[in-house]
């Protein structure tokens, strides 16, 4: 099946070019590497500040950047996005609000509401439920006869769950609409894929459906993002749907509640920053190309960092939430025990003077 399904690659770990229709251009590069950029200075910074108590566990994503920025930047505006709680770099690069991830990550409500206009569906916590989410809005959107796609992200853990496999059934009876995104890193939570199936690849998952599927190098963002934009594309035109399986590492652990060093070697991570990183390859490319601008890169962090910043301080100054609202919102009319759960919530807040 490796043989069946080959890892598509653009540009090599050294930077150099491997496909040769492969369409280079100086400004769409440079686009790249900021998306990217920003999305790796966004995730150190949210570890720094679960580290310092300001918010709550977090979930990594550093070493995934060129599949979930070159994935997202392949779909458009008015299109729908289903992240898992990993994919936030899919979703601001997509349109979601910095302010708005700080509060996700600080537990508020607000943090799910994507901006006006753009369809970012809450993150799934759940394994492999946006994947019928995102089938199902799919599905609508045919029915309305518009050309709106659905772009669903998944790890390589939730091919063994049974929504993923509905999803894709569904999608292919249907002829629906949807990018099936995996983003394979070799472990489910501390499960390496090995261990979990017999599969060799998570593409040939596809094979039982009947739906097209590519493997592509996920930390090279050119092969992400021209293999999406033709599956994006394809669907868009009545194609149906595409399983796509992005082959990439991430560094850090699971979320800052885990341990990675129990099951995984750590030195392999080290490696890979000096030779699979999705940032080091783009900055090579550029070298290569005689493109690379130290000034302008710098230009980028200043800017990304003002940009952090400012976002930090505004989600730090949103009002304390009414913790009411954790209440609200399960039943169309409160059961009993929600309300007894209320008043007893109330009468301890009373108590302790807040």
């Amino acid at each position: 099946m490796e043989k069946q399904f080959p890892i598509v690659q653009y540009v090599d770990e050294d930077g150099q070019l491997v496909k040769d229709d492969a369409r280079l251009d100086k400004e769409q590069l440079y686009q790249f590497y900021r998306a990217m950029l920003r999305a790796r200075m966004m995730d150190k910074k949210c570890l720094n500040l679960q580290r310092q108590g300001r918010i709550g566990t977090y979930v990594q994503y550093e070493g995934q950047e060129a599949a979930q920025v070159g994935s997202a930047l392949a779909v458009e505006d008015e299109d729908w996005m289903f992240p898992t709680y990993r994919d936030h770099a899919a979703t601001m690069t997509f349109g979601h609000s910095l302010k708005n991830l700080f509060l996700y990550w600080k537990g508020r409500l607000e943090g799910s509401i994507p901006p006006e206009g753009k369809n970012i569906f809450p993150p799934a916590v759940p394994i492999a439920s946006q994947l019928l989410h995102a089938t199902g809005t799919a599905w609508a959107e045919k029915k309305k006869k518009s050309d709106r796609v659905s772009i669903a992200y998944f790890g390589d853990g939730a091919t063994s769950e049974g929504d993923f496999h509905e999803g894709l059934n569904f999608a292919s009876v249907f002829n629906i609409p949807v990018v099936f995104f995996n983003q394979n890193n070799g472990y489910a939570i501390s499960v390496p894929m090995e261990k979990q199936m017999k599969s060799k690849t998570i593409a040939q998952k596809g094979l039982a459906y009947d739906i097209p599927s590519i493997r592509v190098d996920g930390n090279d963002i050119l092969a992400v993002y021209f293999e999406t934009e033709k599956a994006v594309e394809r669907a868009r035109r009545g194609g149906g749907s595409t399983l796509i399986e992005a082959v990439t590492w991430r560094y850090g652990a699971h979320t800052t509640a885990d341990d990675p060093s129990k099951y995984r070697n750590q030195q392999e991570s080290d490696q890979r920053r000096q030779t699979t990183d999705p940032i080091l390859r783009i900055e090579k490319l550029l070298n290569n190309q005689g493109w690379w601008n130290e000034a302008a890169v710098k230009e980028m962090q200043e800017e990304i960092t003002d940009e952090m910043n400012d976002a930090l301080q505004a989600s730090e100054s949103v009002e304390e939430p009414d913790l009411n609202q954790l209440f609200d919102n399960v039943f169309a009319e409160p059961t009993w025990t929600i309300e007894e759960q209320r008043m007893k919530h109330n009468r301890i807040s009373k108590e302790v003077g807040q």
